[in-house]
């Protein structure tokens, strides 16, 4: 099941929080999630994410679209102790080995009293405490030493690596996505400039044009008057 969000407004009006429900599943403990999200002007957007002691986690993001392409992060442990903060960066990646507790990591654009920001981040869970589990269950089902001249610890390396690797094909390919939705935004935004910056020629050469057909007829129009 997909990441559930509650959205809470605090009384100041100025921070938005974005908490799991009692009960719910928060993002998903499967490796990875991603969320895209509109940030306005001037507002902050801040998100919980529960971590395990000795796990991992792996935070990337990205500014698809808005003028500059840029926001503050900030990444908070569960002590509230900053762990990184970006000043107006366009993306970032960040690791950082974790304890008990629920890590919060913000979005902040108010800097910006014009320009709306539509941000992707993606988040990747390590050692949540899932694999020790999975073990356990094949050990279960496992009788003997042998498993067709295969021990339970090839099988189970075999199976991680690929599922690491089909992880990390998943990721960037979501990074890709990212990366050619933001190009894409860039290009379409260049395309409205040079549109609007060609109709104001196309419009000062009218102008131009219509001034000095005006100025020449008036010029032989003098010249038919004074000889009158």
């Amino acid at each position: 099941m997909g990441p559930r969000l509650l959205l809470l407004l605090p009384p100041l009006g100025c921070l938005a929080l974005l908490l799991p429900p009692p009960g719910a599943a928060e993002f998903s403990p499967s490796l990875d999630s991603d969320f895209t999200f509109t940030l306005p002007a001037g507002r902050k957007e801040c998100f919980y994410q529960p971590m395990r002691k000795e796990a991992s986690l792996e935070l990337e993001y990205q500014v698809l679209d808005g003028a500059g392409l840029d926001v503050d992060f900030h990444l908070l442990s569960p002590k509230g102790e900053t762990l990184v903060f970006d000043e107006r960066k366009s993306d970032g990646v960040h690791t950082v080995e974790t304890e008990d507790g629920d890590y919060m990591f913000c979005f902040d654009n108010t800097f910006s009293t014009i320009s709306e920001k539509v941000i992707f981040f993606e988040l990747i869970l390590d050692n949540m405490g899932e694999d020790g589990q999975d073990e356990e269950d094949w050990k279960k089902y496992v009788t003997g030493t042998d498993l067709l001249d295969m021990k339970l610890e090839d099988i189970l390396e075999s199976i991680n690596s690929v599922k690491a690797r089909l992880s990390k094909s998943v990721q960037i390919q979501t990074l890709l996505r990212a990366f050619e939705a933001r190009d894409r935004n860039i290009q379409e935004s260049n395309f409205d400039r040079v549109n609007f910056w060609s109709m104001v020629n196309l419009g000062v050469m009218v102008v131009v044009s219509a001034v000095q057909v005006y100025m020449l007829k008036s010029l032989f129009e003098d010249k038919r008057k004074s000889r009158t």
